[in-house]
């Protein structure tokens, strides 16, 4: 048993079974034992390997497109570019390489991570230190960044907020809980809640169907998009997911291994899908379809970038260079499993490489 799953069981004896955001919030972001709170996770010696660790041409593609974005709306003298959840801080730091040649674009940078804990921020400002000094600053939330026109990346950020799960159980529906049996940690079921309160995603489904909402990923895109609307900018989303998803999404991955997310909690990474339909009604802006990553990185210049950096490349350097290419880019490892989409202000032009919107 881990130190947090003893907390959790006596709290649970004290007060009762929990939300499934609850557990989530605890498991991921603890002081003491949560799994953000205490390590690095990134990497092939943590638990995953997300697509900047995988090769720099990730970034540097979105770091362009948003350059692009930028100048499409006028290269702003002083904008805001931040990103959600910067993990080792290696998708800024490629970003912030590959824009050195846009002129004016790092003058009028100021550079803004948006992360909550204290071990990752140590480690980006340990990898950003390798670039121009751009006064980067640190903030807890999408909601203290500068009053200022923003161009915002996120990478596998809305994939690990904590999710609600409920349950259809004949005529009703009813939240998934965390509480015990025979003494260890175990999902069961609420009291009936109201559907008809809960949104449009909760149709007449079959018993036993689970639908997920993520009210904090949808706070989130409700500033984001008030910021886009107020000062102007474009946000790049990256993640894992679908339209309108439905299910049980909630994944625990520990050592590049997936298990049952009640295994060990606090030393496991926990995510679930992300719902980008949510995350569009709430950011309520102009917008992008959703695109395949593969695509958007190919539409970007991916081949043409791979080519360039194999080159210079021979023997176990040149393999695993195509391999992170192919990683990135086939439908059947990263390509189609991993989405985009963009949001900008009102009568811009979308940033390149993304589908258009058809309403």
């Amino acid at each position: 048993m881990t130190p947090l799953a003893d907390l959790l069981i006596r709290r649970i004896e004290a007060t009762g079974p929990i939300t499934v955001a609850d557990y989530m919030a605890e498991c991921l972001l603890h002081p003491q034992h949560g799994y953000y709170s205490t390590r690095d996770p990134f990497g092939t010696a943590g638990d995953f390997t997300t697509a900047p660790e995988i090769s720099q041409m990730f970034g540097e593609l979105l770091g362009l497109c948003l350059a692009q974005a930028w100048l499409d709306q006028g290269a702003p003298t002083r904008f805001t570019l931040a990103e959600l959840g910067p993990g080792r801080g290696t998708l800024m730091a490629d970003v912030l390489r590959a824009t050195k040649a846009v002129p004016g674009f790092h003058a009028a940078a100021q550079v803004v991570m948006v992360e909550a804990s204290p071990t990752l921020r140590h480690v980006q400002a340990k990898t950003l230190s390798r670039q121009i000094d751009h006064g980067t600053r640190w903030v807890q939330a999408v909601g203290e960044l500068p009053d200022q026109p923003l161009f915002l990346l996120a990478n596998e950020f809305f994939d690990a907020l904590p999710i609600l799960q409920f349950q259809r159980d004949g005529a009703n529906w009813r939240q998934r809980m965390v509480g015990l049996r025979d003494g260890q940690l175990a999902f069961g079921l609420s009291d009936p809640v109201s559907g008809r309160s809960l949104g449009p995603k909760f149709q007449n489904d079959p018993t036993g169907t689970i639908v997920e909402t993520c009210p904090l990923g949808s706070a989130i895109a409700a500033d984001i998009g008030q910021r886009l609307q107020q000062f102007g900018g474009a946000a790049l989303i990256i993640d894992y997911g679908g339209w309108r998803s439905k299910g049980d999404t909630l994944q625990a991955l520990r050592a590049h291994h997936f298990e049952h997310p009640l295994a060990n909690p606090g030393e496991a990474d926990l995510t679930a899908h992300v719902d980008f339909e949510a995350l569009a009604d709430r950011t309520n802006l102009a917008r992008t379809g959703l695109t395949d990553q593969g695509a958007l990185l190919h539409r970007l210049g991916i081949a043409a970038r791979s080519a360039r950096l194999a080159a210079n490349l021979t023997g176990t350097a040149l393999e695993n260079h195509l391999a992170a290419y192919h990683r990135l880019t086939d439908p059947a490892e990263m390509g189609s499993l991993f989405k985009a989409i963009a949001f900008h202000a009102p009568s811009t032009p979308a940033p390149p490489g993304f589908d258009p919107y058809h309403a």
